[in-house]
């Protein structure tokens, strides 16, 4: 059995479209709204098709200093400027999408097979971003999932993060999310 079958890894934040940097630190972030995008981190399963966005965060530490990640702030702002929180990944199996009509030909509960979780693959809490420090030279990566629909002109909103020495709060980051 391949153990790398499972294996996902985006690449340098540098290598991005969406990304900023600021003092060594370059945060990436795209969102992962077509079905060959979800394919490359969760399989045959595609969240987005399930009312979760999962937006991909890569942030890369050139600086000399370790970064605190466990403050970290970050919200989905959308074209028209609302603002949503992400979901945690232990509650997007949970969620539910919009109900579609039983099509398996009995009225009778429970006589048409069971309908399995979508959103219940171990991929979205192995591939959220968890990450609480960043030591110098280092990466990290992972998603962050939002109960939206993605359009041109939202951009993910970062903030919270410390320079581990001294506490100094790094500036906010706003990486513009191309729609697909």
């Amino acid at each position: 059995m391949d153990k790398d079958k499972n294996k996902f890894s985006p690449g340098p934040a540098s290598s991005f479209a969406g990304k900023q940097s600021d003092n060594g630190v370059t945060i990436a972030a795209v969102a992962y709204d077509t079905e060959a995008l979800a394919s490359t981190a969760f399989g045959k399963m595609n969240p987005y098709q399930h009312g979760v966005l999962p937006v991909l965060v890569v942030i890369q530490n050139d600086s000399k200093k370790a970064i605190k990640l466990e403050r970290m702030e970050v919200q989905y702002i959308a074209a028209d400027r609302d603002k949503i929180e992400p979901t945690s990944p232990r509650e997007v199996p949970r969620l539910r999408a919009p109900k579609r009509p039983n099509m398996h030909g009995t009225p009778l509960p429970g006589m048409g097979g069971r309908n399995k979780n979508p959103l219940g693959g171990a991929e979205i809490e192995g591939r959220a971003f968890a990450a609480k420090m960043l030591p110098p030279g280092e990466s990290a990566y992972g998603f962050f999932y939002f109960q939206t629909g993605h359009r041109g002109g939202a951009k993910l909103y970062l903030k919270g993060m410390e320079e581990a020495a001294s506490g100094k709060e790094l500036y906010y980051f706003e990486i513009p999310l191309d729609a697909h």
